[in-house]
């Protein structure tokens, strides 16, 4: 049996994924608290077995807990092989599936929380990772647009395709699942509306994206302004990835290779974008582990993980029985 043939039977194949909603904070603790007991599972032994036949690429937001991310970290050491894009894209090359239990670290939409808190992290233990970058938000103090709306709808701000008095959750969830000239205009609403402007936010600047890359944390495209590419017309979806491609080349001095979908979401239209770019790297957020050797190098599978998560749940998120679990209720609901 092919290489190709016992992957696809032992980790799952990536799918297109839809963004889950942000009101979900009972839900989350739902999945940290299941995410704990699975650990002492019976399948868990089985589902770390199976693991060590694929390729676990981890998705990190900003970091909040140093020393919690430092001890995944160090748990990646013990238990898997860490490897950086340049290792995926080698091995796509040649054909040559990548060592058993392989683990990419990467990061979406990166502030400096990652610079000044994951870095140092990642650097004492010479594990290299990937961030992939905002870039219209490179070099300001603009927030993330999210954060933006929810302090928005906190504090008065309404727009005509939102319902009033709507809490902010429901807010970002309605945002989200907009066509993207409807989402931008009520922002547009959101801000001249609302009684106060949200604070600043200190983004990652050019030079820091070269600290990043010089420390073996490649730096990848993340659009130019995070929209849900599969709610853009073409044109917008050409504009968001070339045009973020075109400053990353600029800051870096050299193309990127790797992208990151909005929201998670694969795209057609993108992934054709991509490849005239010359990307060889796509990364999805369907919370799933993936082959050792990519089908599909502009859909390769993440597992969603941040750094307060508890040391059972991320055992049981890295051998994938929780998100099977996962999957297999909201099946069920």
């Amino acid at each position: 049996m092919s290489y190709a043939t016992t992957a696809a039977a032992v980790c799952a194949p990536p799918q297109p994924v839809v963004p889950s909603s942000t009101a979900a904070a009972p839900r989350r603790s739902r999945e940290r608290d299941r995410g704990s007991w699975l650990r002492f599972s019976p399948a868990q032994p089985l589902f770390r077995a199976r693991a060590a036949q694929c390729l676990a690429v981890l998705a990190y937001h900003g970091i909040t807990d140093p020393a919690s991310f430092g001890a995944q970290l160090d748990r990646l050491r013990r238990l898997a092989t860490p490897v950086s894009v340049q290792d995926v894209e080698r091995a796509l090359a040649e054909g040559r599936p990548l060592p058993p239990r392989s683990v990419l670290v990467t990061f979406d939409d990166p502030d400096r929380t990652v610079l000044r808190h994951a870095l140092p992290e990642l650097v004492a233990r010479r594990i290299p990772a990937a961030a992939f970058v905002i870039a219209e938000l490179v070099g300001t103090e603009k927030p993330f647009w999210w954060h933006e709306a929810a302090f928005l709808a906190r504090h008065g701000g309404r727009a005509r395709m939102l319902p009033g008095g709507a809490d902010p959750g429901r807010v970002l969830a309605l945002l989200k699942a907009m066509p993207d000239p409807d989402r931008r205009r009520s922002l547009a609403e959101l801000r001249v509306s609302a009684h106060r402007r949200p604070p600043a936010q200190e983004q990652l600047r050019p030079e820091d994206l070269c600290t990043l890359r010089d420390a073996d944390v490649a730096v990848g495209n993340h659009t130019l302004g995070h929209p849900s590419l599969r709610r853009c017309d073409e044109a917008t979806v050409h504009a968001e990835i070339s045009g973020a491609h075109r400053a990353l080349t600029r800051w870096l001095g050299e193309a990127p290779s790797a992208f990151a979908y909005p929201d998670g979401g694969f795209d057609e239209r993108a992934d054709a974008v991509l490849r005239r770019l010359g990307y060889r790297l796509g990364f999805l957020s369907d919370h799933r582990l993936g082959p050792r050797l990519p089908a599909h190098p502009l859909r390769i599978s993440r597992l969603q993980v941040d750094s307060t998560t508890s040391t059972r749940r991320f055992d049981t998120i890295l051998s994938g029985l929780e998100p099977a679990v996962q999957r297999l209720l909201g099946a069920q609901a």
